[in-house]
This record gives structure tokens, sequence and C-alpha cells, in this order.
């Protein structure tokens, strides 16, 4: 599978099952060996093991009203990035997430290593500007 391909699948996918709090499915995406950043000062989460443990916490407790995730940029060294927003409801009321995630993909197309870099809001709001880079 193409990188472009693999980033499509990857957005797409993450899209639905962030919706849908689906761990399995966002599993599917990740090599076994895959790394994961999800902010610039926490230790990663390396494996599939550390990443469904991470993702269950993340998604304790929160109810999604709507996420999107614009179309993957693919750079010619094989990076893709996409940017996301995601409204829900947690314990303390409404909030929205925005930011952007970094992929690279292996042959077969699964992530072998992604970073994350977002911002909240306790209100549900849309970032100043375009969503989307495109």
């Amino acid at each position: 599978m193409g990188i472009p391909e693999a980033a499509e699948r990857f957005v797409r996918v993450w899209e639905r099952a962030w919706a849908e709090h689906d761990v399995e499915a966002l599993l599917g995406l990740y090599a076994q060996d895959c790394v994961h950043r999800s902010m610039p000062f926490r230790a990663p989460h390396r494996g599939r093991d550390e990443l469904a443990a991470y993702l269950r916490w993340s998604f304790a407790g929160e109810r999604v009203a709507d996420v999107r995730f614009g179309p993957p940029l693919v750079g010619a060294n094989g990076l893709a990035v996409a940017e996301f927003r995601v409204l829900a409801e947690d314990g303390e009321g409404p909030s929205t997430l925005a930011g952007c995630v970094f992929a690279r993909f292996d042959a077969d197309g699964l992530a072998v290593e992604t970073r994350d870099y977002w911002h909240s809001a306790a209100e549900h709001r849309e970032p100043a500007g375009p969503l989307f880079l495109s």
C-alpha cells in the first residue's frame, strides 16, 4: 500500500473509530512495534499494548459529539500529516480538541510512528480560520 492510501485510510478510520471509541479498529492501523507520542513531554507509548492502554484511558468518560479529520498531506519523505477537531463532553462539560497527527507508515500501510500535537478549549468551538489545510 502506498503512503497516500495508507494516510487516507488512517484518517478515515480514526475519524469513525474515535467517535465510537473503537480501540480495536484503531489498533488495526498500527504496526505491532509502533511508537506513539501523545504529547511532547510525555513518555511514548511503545507497541500496540501500550497504545491500547492509552486509548482506553483517553476515551474513559468522554462522550464524543463530532470528530473531523482533514485530508492528509504527504511529503516527499513519506511523512503524512493531518489536522483534526473533536467536540466532546466529559465530567467537566463540553470541550474541543484541535490538533494534528504526524505519521510514518511501513510497506504494509501500518503506522510505525505517530506524534500528536493538540490544544483544547473548555467549550465547543471551531478553530479560528480554516479548520483544515489542503
